[in-house]
């Protein structure tokens, strides 16, 4: 299982790019501009809010799953950042408004939502752990 640990900062968005381009199976390259999206509005979350004080890191990672009859590819994060599940906590966002009305929050999990077929929270020995799941199957 392929992991890469980036201190939390912006500029590593692109390292963590380049990872999953190395490690994504080549019958999965389809999906690669869809993990990409969820992972930089996940880390982008990460870098900004998990860490008061001090510098911290994420941790990030894939594997191939077989789950309900079905490949899935994950990619994971996980933070030793403050405990929080952005699936639950982060405010619903406003999808009515127009942009320039609407409050900020909410809309990056809503995409990562829509673009992921099954998505998990964990907080365990002071770890936040998120693993996001796509179908290995092209549908589109």
């Amino acid at each position: 299982m392929p992991t890469l640990n980036v201190p939390a900062s912006l500029e590593n968005l692109q390292t963590v790019n380049t990872f999953i381009s190395e490690n994504l199976p080549q019958n999965c390259e389809f999906l690669r501009h869809k993990i990409e999206l969820v992972a930089e509005e996940l880390l982008v979350n990460v870098f900004m809010y998990a860490y008061e004080d001090s510098q911290g890191e994420a941790l990030v990672g894939c594997r191939d799953v077989f789950f309900d009859n079905e490949e899935f590819f994950c990619f994971w994060v996980c933070d030793s950042g403050k405990p929080f599940n952005p699936f639950l906590e982060a405010p619903s966002p406003d999808l009515t408004s127009d942009a320039e009305s609407r409050p900020i929050g909410g809309l990056g999990i809503h995409l990562i939502k829509s673009l992921v077929r099954h998505f998990s929270y964990s907080y365990t020995d002071k770890k936040n752990l998120i693993e996001l799941y796509f179908s290995k199957e092209n549908n589109e």
